[in-house]
């Protein structure tokens, strides 16, 4: 299985266009690396390709990337459609670049499916450009190429354009993409705002782990847009940090290689020369930039 991370940074990507944050302010200077709303390719033959999530920046992730190229005919695609992991605007909106590519197929859970054709009705949308199929992204399914996924509900916050949301776990899911040809394994959890049962499981014997880097520690958000009511609740996010964070979790499971995604503007992790940086990094977890490929 191929593994592109086509973007690796939370809504908003890095630098975010209404934040002048330290993080942000070291991207305009050209201290570091820009990034893009994040977003995963996978491919079990190279040839049939489905993005895990669609970011808005969509159409410049799949430019800069040589195997997601279309081509050879002029209206040519080697992407098969969508996994989405939720309904949230900076998982979807990219849905509405891909108009008008032809037998496409979106996998997602049925209160996802429902926001996707009332809430924010781009089902609707892509229909008048060209029909995708649509397909229940919950339990065991199988995609072109020889990927095999198992979609695992773990959180139910739904997005604030949402009204008045019926309460309901599979809101947010990860997903675990295995490749029979190889035996590789691929987790996919980057919006955790808990630790849900379920995914140790989906860990135990993977080769690699993209998990929710969103925020270092529980105050970070609250610090940077100045308020006093910081903390998990402000985020919806599991903090990287502390004794219920994720580095605390991921040390259960030293098996695979493990990465941080969807960090977001206001993270130290952004910085390879920050004190949270070398904490991830002799834990044995990793910060990649946009861009890097692998194969499982």
């Amino acid at each position: 299985m191929r593994v592109v991370l086509l973007g690796t940074a939370a809504g908003g990507g890095v630098p975010q266009w209404n934040c002048a944050c330290a993080r942000c302010a070291d991207v305009r200077r050209g201290v570091l690396p820009a990034r893009t709303q994040d977003c995963v390719a996978v491919s079990g033959n190279a040839r049939d390709w489905w993005l895990l999530n669609a970011s808005p920046d969509i159409r410049t992730q799949l430019s800069a990337t040589p195997a997601l190229r279309p081509g050879p005919g002029p209206r040519e695609t080697p992407v098969r459609g969508v996994l989405l992991t939720d309904a949230e605007l900076d998982h979807a909106l990219g849905l509405t670049i891909l108009r008008g590519g032809a037998g496409l197929t979106g996998y997602a859970t049925a209160p996802v499916r429902a926001a996707l054709d009332a809430e924010l009705p781009l089902r609707g949308l892509l229909d008048r450009y060209a029909p995708w199929t649509w397909r229940d992204g919950s339990g065991d399914f199988e995609l072109a190429g020889g990927l095999r996924v198992t979609g695992l509900p773990v959180g139910a916050k739904a997005p604030k354009y949402v009204h008045s949301p019926e309460p309901d776990d599979r809101w947010v899911s990860a997903f675990r993409i295995d490749d029979p040809a190889t035996g590789g394994a691929l987790v996919y959890a980057p919006c955790l705002a808990r630790w849900p049962d379920g995914l140790d499981a989906l860990l135990a014997d993977a080769d690699c782990a993209l998990v929710d880097g969103t925020f270092f520690d529980a105050t970070e958000l609250g610090s940077a847009v100045g308020r006093r009511d910081s903390g998990q609740a402000l985020m919806g996010h599991l903090p990287v940090a502390g004794p219920g964070g994720t580095l605390a979790a991921l040390a259960r499971h030293p098996g695979p290689r493990r990465i941080y995604t969807h960090l977001n503007n206001t993270n130290p992790l952004l910085d390879p020369a920050s004190a949270a940086r070398a904490q991830v990094e002799r834990a044995g977890v990793e910060v990649l930039p946009d861009g890097t490929e692998f194969a499982l």
